[in-house]
């Protein structure tokens, strides 16, 4: 080997050793190389914040999250666990800044070095921010914002269902205004927690309970005013989606009036407090008693009006309408002159067909053979073929002819003819 002779005694010159390579020669393998490297960065760099750009975020079918963290010169592998990344209420994606907490190692096997994530918040923007803003864009992509999808408020529903907390003054808000305005109308409660662990999964269990029990005409889900995280169990996809699956209008009525939330958005309507929504989903026996009072003031202020036309036509009808007796004897009369003229037009009519006809035979008689007859002429017929003779070489002697004459005929034989 290359330190045995560099070593040897018979060189003539000392040669300069690395450390190591002086003392006993003791060999690791790789594995064992590695667990050092490991070791020695776990212990230095055991908890530790980054900061970085995210890119080639992939997720695995295990759940883990495999990325790159890099800035504008450097970069480092990086991965965060399954159930690190379910803790997380955003999702990361390529090219966001964020800030990230947890160890460097080695991962022995291929000898990567890896930044490996427990805890990930964005970079400039609160994580509950960006995850409200994520959400928001996929259901609304999704239809479950849609106005046409909305549902109508039931005008004075019988049995109202709360979903909210049993505890909270919202829900003694509520009450009493419900009860104030209508106190006959059916309340069904279905306590849940409104924030924390598991509240999320509690409200959606009840808006689903109610919707189907088939015992409520409307639904009112909401709480009062705190922060954002106090709040956020109504930003949770799965309430969201419990809303969009009611059967029943849904109003939302979470925090204050500048709150806004998911369910805000999903909901048939929102109500800016849970006193707001008592107040929209009950209107107040007053206001109805008044304004069905209004109504039936207009109603007869209505009737009267069309009454008083309909009677004003009359009167101008009446003032129009005739004795129908004096229309008749008009008609009659008119009738009478319509007869005699008519009569009078038709024996003119018949005089002047009459001459015409007289006219026409006086022609026709003038063009008749008998009145050449009367004249004194006669006409002669051979017997008998019955034919006119027209000319006597026609005849032979002894030829029986008739003669017809203008009164009378006669039989004649031919005894000569010229």
């Amino acid at each position: 080997m290359a330190y045995d002779r560099i070593a040897h005694k018979n060189m003539a010159k000392e040669v300069d050793l690395p450390l190591f390579a002086r003392l006993s020669r003791q060999f690791l393998t790789i594995s064992e190389l590695n667990a050092v490297i490991k070791g020695t960065l776990e212990s230095q760099l055991d908890a530790v914040w980054v900061s970085g750009e995210i890119s080639n975020f992939r997720v695995f079918p295990s759940g883990h999250s495999y990325f790159t963290l890099k800035d504008d010169k450097c970069q480092i592998s990086a991965v965060m666990f399954r159930q690190r990344g379910e803790a997380l209420s955003f999702v990361p994606e390529n090219g966001m800044e964020i800030l990230c907490f947890g160890r460097v190692s080695l991962y022995p096997v291929r000898g990567d070095l890896q930044f490996y994530v427990e805890m990930m918040e964005p970079r400039g923007q609160g994580a509950l921010y960006l995850a409200f803003e994520q959400l928001k864009k996929k259901l609304a992509s999704e239809g479950l914002f849609a106005p046409e999808r909305k549902r109508a408020m039931p005008f004075l529903p019988v049995s109202i269902g709360i979903v909210t907390s049993e505890r909270g003054a919202a829900v003694r808000d509520m009450l009493r205004i419900i009860k104030d305005r209508f106190p006959d109308r059916r309340v069904v409660i279905r306590p849940v927690k409104v924030q924390g662990e598991g509240a999320a999964e509690e409200i959606a269990l009840g808006i689903a309970e109610l919707a189907r029990s088939g015992k409520v005409d409307v639904m009112i889900v909401g709480r009062g005013g705190g922060s954002l995280e106090d709040l956020w169990a109504f930003n949770e996809e799965i309430v969201a989606r419990a809303i969009f699956a009611s059967t029943v209008p849904v109003i939302s009525a979470v925090g204050h009036e500048i709150d806004f939330t998911i369910a805000d958005f999903v909901a048939d309507y929102r109500a800016p407090t849970p006193t707001a929504a008592a107040e929209m989903v009950i209107p107040r026996r007053a206001d109805l008693v008044e304004r069905l009072s209004n109504l039936q003031a207009g109603l007869l202020e209505g009737i009267e009006s069309r009454i008083h036309m309909a009677k004003e036509s009359w009167r101008g009808l009446v003032k129009r309408l005739t004795d129908p007796r004096r229309k008749l004897r008009d008609h009659q009369q008119r009738l009478d002159e319509a007869s005699v003229d008519l009569l009078r037009r038709f024996h003119a009519r018949l005089r002047q067909l009459k001459e015409g006809l007289a006219i026409e035979t006086g022609r026709l008689h003038a063009l008749s053979p008998l009145a050449v007859l009367e004249r004194g002429y006669s006409i002669t017929y051979k017997v008998p073929e019955e034919k006119i003779v027209k000319d006597a070489d026609s005849l032979e002697l002894g030829d029986r002819v008739r003669i017809s004459f203008a009164h009378g005929k006669a039989i004649c034989r031919v005894e000569g003819k010229e």
